[in-house]
């Protein structure tokens, strides 16, 4: 089973946000501490505040925190949202099929329950489990971090 970089990129999001809460967390830092593109980022938060894990605030000072406590996120409701259908083999998806096996293959039953236990570890999980060795994580991402600069009014 392999997860597109898309997912990744939305579990580093959110994570880090859970890390950060209750602040803002900008696209820019997520970008700069995981080497990714910005308009990546942009998309992937997006859809992600479409979707009600995270609130977004526009402008200078903006940027996105979750949207709700972080164990309240469940793991493998986001990646069904940024996955899609998980059809492993052709045959998960009777419209697309064209194996003549379908429905007598013990290999795509298998295939279908490995998927199912895959999808059950991640809905047992929840990004405050994620987020939960803060310190250690906190601190292997400070170096990576762009510094933020205040602006003080006269």
């Amino acid at each position: 089973m392999k997860l597109t970089s898309y997912t990744n990129y939305a579990m580093r999001s959110l994570q880090l946000a859970a890390l950060k809460a209750p602040d803002l967390v900008r696209i820019d830092d997520v970008a700069q501490i995981h080497n990714l593109s910005r308009p990546h980022i942009m998309k992937i938060v997006h859809e992600l505040g479409k979707a009600g894990y995270l609130e977004t605030v526009r402008g200078r000072n903006g940027g996105f925190r979750l949207a709700r406590p972080p164990e309240q996120i469940i793991v493998g409701e986001v990646v069904r949202i940024t996955e899609g259908p998980l059809d492993v083999v052709e045959c998960f998806n009777p419209e697309k099929n064209t194996c003549p096996l379908m429905g007598i293959c013990i290999l795509s039953r298998k295939m279908q329950e490995a998927t199912a236990a895959f999808m059950a570890v991640l809905d047992d999980l929840t990004i405050a489990d994620i987020a939960a060795n803060r310190g250690q994580l906190m601190e292997r991402i400070a170096p990576l971090e762009i510094p933020r600069t205040e602006t003080v009014a006269p």
